[in-house]
């Protein structure tokens, strides 16, 4: 495989912006800034593209946020407007209304589900406000998240495009460390969902490094870590996909 570029990729990413831009006739873009590498990637990214100005930051913290001084720290570096809408209420009347129903089927809540739900409220947020102001939504999931079903269906995987969507996790660290508005410790923070209170390589059990060698070479090097991600990649399938459509008039084109 051709060695990878980061300074060529990024511009590549700036000018299939600029050209989508152009060819779907929209100059604004949203996007939720999390404070990790891929947001951070993204929003300068887009500000190159289109200009600071016509990106807009939406930072969303679920009750309290650790780390909300890093994603304030992004739109200033960059540049861009943001505002900060906490989903934590939102996120609350949610599980109360579901609860409120005592007649009706019973089901246990699980962890996964209810992390589920600040992604969903997230995407709500992100297009309630971008369609107030017209802007266009930019996902910011990469390559290796895609891979393995490290996102959440209707959550984050809900976009207008998805700018980061042909680079590894790696190979997005290596765009950013080129675009010098950047907080380098930023776009090398260690990866996590903010939410588990652990990294995500732990969380999956295999590392970005590998998962960035099973894409891009077939294999990294370990038949057991292999096997996991080719697992991990079958079963996430259905995230990858637009909804499949059953026909009602088989075997006809």
């Amino acid at each position: 495989m051709k060695e990878f570029n980061a300074e060529q990729a990024r511009d590549n990413l700036i000018k299939a912006l600029q050209d989508l831009s152009r060819e779907e006739h929209f100059d604004k873009v949203i996007l939720g800034i999390s404070g990790g590498k891929d947001s951070t990637v993204c929003a300068a990214l887009c500000a190159r593209a289109l200009g600071k100005e016509n990106v807009y930051g939406v930072l969303m913290p679920d009750k309290v946020q650790s780390d909300l001084s890093d994603s304030i720290r992004v739109c200033e570096s960059v540049g861009i407007p943001y505002r900060i809408v906490n989903i934590g209420a939102m996120h609350k009347d949610l599980l109360a209304a579901v609860e409120e129903d005592t007649t009706g089927f019973s089901f246990d809540y699980s962890k996964p589900s209810d992390i589920n739900v600040g992604p969903r409220l997230r995407m709500t947020t992100l297009r309630y406000i971008g369609q107030a102001i017209g802007a266009r939504l930019c996902g910011t999931g990469n390559l290796s998240e895609a891979t393995v079903g490290y996102c959440t269906k209707d959550g984050d995987t809900s976009c207008d495009f998805a700018l980061l969507g042909s680079l590894t996790s790696k190979e997005v660290v290596a765009v950013g460390l080129t675009m010098e508005e950047l907080p380098g410790e930023l776009v090398e923070k260690t990866p996590s969902d903010g939410l588990s209170g652990v990294s995500d390589e732990v969380k999956l059990g295999v590392t970005y490094q590998q998962i960035h060698d099973y894409i891009r070479k077939g294999s990294c090097g370990d038949p057991e870590a292999d096997a996991k991600i080719s697992r991990m990649e079958k079963a996430n399938a259905f995230k990858r996909r637009m909804p499949r459509i059953l026909s009602a008039f088989p075997g006809q084109a």
